[in-house]
């Protein structure tokens, strides 16, 4: 099974109050976005890479690199408005032929085994999309009103969420609508069913201030 990720690392850090984006912050002496791209160097050496980063990043986040000393062994793509078409121009480089993950670059914490269970529901089915049970209760809330929900109807999502290549690409062909929230989302609007996998509970994405410093001691270990 050829296989392609794209590593979508757009964020700006405004909710972590850090002056710089997100997944440029440091962990443990790397910034996160490397982190990240070695988790899926460690799953398969040889797997296609693409990371999408805002136009006005790129630069900056090459002369890190240079200067840590870190092989920038993958094609980047520019970013764009929304995350559907950063996500958009990054599947443009990848073979139809391969199955295609989708992840966060502020997902530094995914585990190999969920990675492994993705790409090979994706070969199978067509997709490979890692949740979570949830475990607390719910609400629906509709207006100043609220009722409780079943939550065993519902689960949390994660990412890399994996696609049979031509599928995925096909699906990036629609127009963009708001309620593209992920990819799932994308590929479902075209009436395919998606399959569903376990995550890992420390894959979080990492957004606030205490969302580092678990991620620090997740990676220290």
């Amino acid at each position: 099974m050829k296989q392609s990720i794209v590593i979508s690392a757009g964020g700006s850090g405004k909710r972590m109050g850090a002056g710089m984006p997100k997944q440029f912050i440091e962990l443990n002496d790397k910034p996160i976005l490397q982190w990240t791209i070695e988790k899926f160097r460690h799953h398969d050496p040889e797997i296609f890479m693409v990371v999408v980063l805002p136009m006005d990043q790129i630069q900056f986040w090459k002369g890190l690199c240079e200067r840590k000393g870190y092989a920038i062994d993958y094609e980047i793509a520019v970013g764009g408005k929304e995350r559907f078409h950063s996500i958009k121009n990054g599947i443009k480089f990848c073979d139809p032929k391969s199955v295609i993950g989708i992840h966060d670059g502020v997902r530094p914490l995914v585990a190999k085994d969920t990675i492994k269970r993705a790409f090979e529901s994706a070969a199978k089915t067509g997709s490979g999309i890692p949740c979570l049970p949830i475990n607390e209760s719910l609400r629906y809330v509709e207006g100043s009103s609220s009722k409780h929900v079943d939550r065993s109807h519902f689960k949390l999502v994660q990412t890399p969420q994996c696609f049979q290549g031509q599928l995925l690409l096909d699906a990036y062909q629609q127009d963009y609508i708001e309620s593209y929230t992920d990819d799932a989302s994308v590929v479902e609007s075209m009436g395919v069913d998606i399959s569903i996998v376990e995550g890992n509970p420390e894959n979080i994405k990492l957004t606030r201030p205490e969302d580092l410093r678990v991620a620090e001691l997740y990676l220290g270990a």
